[in-house]
């Protein structure tokens, strides 16, 4: 098994050493997206388109002294047209990824999971992993679904945890450690996560799940406290050193993020799966770190996976893969 990853700048690091991606910028009229790409630019991890007005992208670079190629500015003139207009560069092989810059998470997603023009692939669940960076944890922990699937079935909470063990086995980890979250270890009826919880841990068991290590239900505590797991006298693989936490819903994921960035100082890097080019989908108050880890994390996407091309969605037929009303994965505006 791998050693686990410490810290988003080892995946900076990794993405350096790569020749730079082309990102499509979304609504790029903004302080901490200039910022975040001119950094990412002097790195020599991207390449920047940049969409939306052009005459606020101006400004917004020159305010941050940030000396711009003509050719990196595109015009569109609302939200979803620069959405659509992404999405064209990469059917059309012009960029390689897409970064959500000051544009609305579900106006995005709108024009991401489009039908007819979209990046949804055949079979696939999109969904969206935060990669964060604790200081008092040792290593990385991913926590899925915290932006897209407001509240995911069983069939479709397998293929979201999927996804996140895809990203870690891009990352290098052969086998993550992944817990499968509720409030208590017990099954409880009254509780429905932890069916779920128990059901996806027996799916990994048999092979419906691949290439992890699964356990729940568990308490948080219990997915990232040894000594926690201890005292409570729980005997798991995954107890106590997970790498993933899959959490019940949106509304819990996301407030456990949120938490964890702005009462214990993490940084968490989010990027989208199971679209035909990585997307880096950030809270629009995200710091430029939390933004540079995801360019990062969207560069050993793009490298390290195999390329599909985009095209129209198919019917969802396979057991792993429930289908996915587009309803279902519009969150509020973000």
């Amino acid at each position: 098994m791998t050693a686990p990853i410490g810290t988003l700048k080892h995946l900076i690091d990794q993405a350096r050493s790569l020749k730079p991606i082309r990102v499509a910028v979304v609504d790029a009229a903004q302080g901490l997206v200039i910022e975040t790409l001119r950094e990412a630019q002097a790195l020599g991890i991207v390449e920047p388109c940049l969409i939306g007005d052009p005459e606020a992208i101006a400004s917004v670079c020159r305010d941050l002294d940030w000396q711009t190629h003509d050719d990196w500015i595109l015009p569109a003139p609302s939200d979803p047209a620069a959405a659509a207009k992404a999405v064209e560069l990469v059917r059309g092989g012009e960029a390689d990824a897409i970064m959500k810059g000051n544009i609305h998470t579900d106006v995005l997603m709108r024009g991401l999971l489009d039908k007819e023009h979209g990046l949804r692939l055949p079979g696939r669940r999109v969904s969206h992993v935060f990669v964060a960076e604790v200081s008092s944890h040792p290593k990385l922990l991913a926590i899925t679904d915290a932006a897209i699937n407001i509240a995911p079935d069983l069939n479709a909470k397998a293929q979201i945890l999927q996804n996140a063990v895809e990203l870690f086995h891009l990352l290098g980890v052969e086998m993550p450690k992944v817990a499968v979250l509720s409030s208590v270890e017990t099954v409880n009826p009254a509780i429905a996560s932890t069916l779920d919880a128990a059901c996806l841990t027996l799916m990994a068991r048999r092979g419906q799940i691949a290439g992890a290590l699964v356990d729940g239900p568990l308490a948080f505590d219990s997915a990232v406290s040894a000594a926690a797991a201890k005292e409570k006298g729980i005997v798991s693989e995954a107890a106590g050193d997970a790498d993933i936490v899959l959490v019940p819903d949106l509304v819990s994921g996301n407030i456990l993020a949120k938490n964890l960035e702005y009462l214990a100082g993490a940084v968490a890097a989010g990027v989208v799966m199971g679209l035909a080019a990585p997307v880096v989908l950030s809270s629009r108050a995200d710091p430029p770190a939390a933004r540079l880890a995801g360019l990062a994390l969207a560069s050993l996407m793009h490298h390290r996976s195999a390329k599909v091309p985009a095209k129209a969605a198919a019917p969802e037929a396979s057991l792993s893969c429930a289908p996915q009303a587009e309803h279902a994965c519009y969150p509020l505006p973000g």
